[in-house]
């Protein structure tokens, strides 16, 4: 395998995550654009998808292969925590 082919591995690997979290994080700022006025898209999206890539990678090691669907579900679950977390969490109503 070449470098470049290690490139787009890494990539496709990463890319699901990095997509989901791209999307979530723009849903959830048009979606209840008011509550989170004050919480930037760019730390949304960046924390979405580090628990995302975390759970792929753990998925991974754990079941050996890549694309499981159990790993999936806990990236979809670790992606709606972490846009809780960060935005909602630790706020006063």
């Amino acid at each position: 395998m070449g470098v470049l082919d290690g490139v787009w591995h890494f990539l496709n690997f990463f890319g699901a995550a990095w997509g989901m979290a791209i999307v979530a994080a723009t849903l959830a700022k048009l979606m209840w654009w008011r509550d989170l006025r004050g919480v930037a898209w760019l730390r949304l999206a960046v924390w979405a998808a580090a628990s995302s890539s975390a759970v792929l990678v753990a998925g991974l090691a754990w079941t050996g292969r890549d694309g499981k669907m159990v790993t999936h579900g806990a990236m979809v679950l670790a992606c709606a925590v972490s846009l809780w977390g960060v935005g909602w969490a630790g706020r006063r109503s």
